[in-house]
């Protein structure tokens, strides 16, 4: 059940991070977290396409966005600087966001709330509150 949720959130977040599946298998792996997507909301047969081009377009915004941390990365490492993490943890706050309000009308107030869960799960240091440990200040 554990790796079902985590395949969800990652089709629902987007994996910014994880290698896809090779081409002949993308299309079975993103189907296959669709119906369990599909199963854990209760989809309509109205809401699954709709739900399913929301997250496509969700992901390919994630793809952007990690596209452009990796370069801003590089060009801190070049520099000598750190990235602002800050400035990361807004922009993917901002796209979760914007899906969610994409994702109201779609769906019911439980199955937002589902989703929400699920979303949380995949990506939890993103949702708490307070720099990371390693920025925070040393006492003494």
């Amino acid at each position: 059940m554990r790796a079902t949720l985590l395949a969800l959130a990652l089709l629902a977040a987007g994996a910014a991070g994880a290698q896809p599946p090779a081409p002949a298998t993308a299309a079975n792996h993103e189907a296959r977290m669709m119906d369990d997507l599909a199963t854990l909301l209760d989809l309509t047969a109205t809401q699954r396409p709709q739900v399913q081009s929301i997250l496509q377009e969700q992901h390919a915004q994630m793809q952007q966005q990690h596209a452009q941390m990796k370069e801003a990365f590089e060009q801190a490492k070049a520099a000598g600087t750190k990235p602002d993490f800050s400035q990361i943890k807004a922009q993917h706050q901002q796209l979760e966001q914007q899906t969610l309000e994409k994702l109201t009308p779609v769906l019911s107030a439980a199955q937002l709330q589902k989703f929400q869960i699920l979303m949380k799960m995949h990506h939890p240091h993103f949702h708490h509150h307070g720099p990371p440990a390693s920025e925070e200040p040393a006492s003494g």
